[in-house]
């Protein structure tokens, strides 16, 4: 069976978070319609196609109009709103567990330099950016952020979970924190567990000769997975953005394909 690149139950979610379109101009072409480009980004997100390249009579628009829409929409927050819609739908169904919760990143190299990018210290100093996640226990993306390749780990792990969305749970009520944070030797440092512990958070971190990784590695692997989920998209493979808007504009928009995918298994 061939699945739409946007099924209707993803239109209904998307369209009420689009800002209205600018006043239509007297000369020019009519702006094209918001489900078309939709469906261009998609494609352009699941199959890495440059915009040039984009097939115009699939769509009936330009790789540029895509890009501009692209651009638009991660303006206005529409991915960040979408995220947070589709958690709470998870999270009424009883499907978001914020019993624990699980950091890491990964590098992508930049084909084209732009801000943020920096030396990857695990790609011989190439340029490159980096994708920081935080998922909740089954590995479902809560919160993302990108920084230079170059950037250590632990500078991202109080910003990711100060804005996890407040997830609606199946009573209804809000839940804003994860009770536990699971992470690597990489966000081993006392200011981190104290930190943590006073945003009412558990630490649950690898501690050099202290805790082994296997372990606490028994919960960690939710989020590998979840990067391995996210290189699916062969457009957050490596960054060939250079404006730093659009790249993250497709790594929220990846992460809400994935909860789409886990909201409706059957369409998405």
């Amino acid at each position: 069976m061939v699945r739409e690149l946007v099924p209707y139950a993803f239109w209904q979610r998307v369209a009420p978070l689009l800002p209205p379109p600018r006043p239509k101009k007297k000369l020019g072409l009519p702006r094209a319609d918001d489900r078309a480009a939709l469906e261009a980004i998609v494609f352009a997100l699941r199959s890495g196609i440059p915009w040039e390249m984009l097939p115009r009579k699939q769509f009936g628009l330009s790789g540029m109009t895509a890009w501009r829409r692209l651009k638009e929409w991660t303006r206005a927050d529409v991915w960040e709103q979408l995220q947070a819609r589709l958690l709470d739908g998870l999270g009424l169904r009883g499907k978001v567990d914020l019993s624990r919760a699980s950091i890491d990143s990964s590098s992508v190299r930049a084909s084209k330099k732009g801000a943020p990018t920096g030396p990857s210290p695990t790609d011989g100093a190439k340029a490159g950016s980096k994708h920081h996640h935080l998922v909740e226990a089954h590995g479902l993306p809560l919160t993302e952020s990108v920084t230079a390749a170059n950037v250590h780990d632990t500078h991202e792990l109080f910003p990711l979970v100060d804005s996890v969305p407040a997830v609606r749970m199946p009573s209804g009520q809000r839940r804003f924190r994860p009770a536990k944070v699971h992470g690597d030797k990489a966000y081993a440092s006392r200011k981190n567990r104290l930190g943590l512990r006073l945003r009412g958070v558990a630490p649950r971190i690898a501690r050099p000769g202290v805790e082994s990784k296997e372990r606490l590695g028994r919960y960690r692997w939710v989020v590998e997975r979840t990067l391995t989920w996210k290189n699916q998209l062969r457009r957050l493979r490596a960054r060939d953005e250079r404006r730093d808007d659009v790249h993250f504009g497709f790594l929220v928009l990846g992460c809400c394909v994935m909860l789409l995918r886990r909201l409706f298994p059957d369409i998405c």
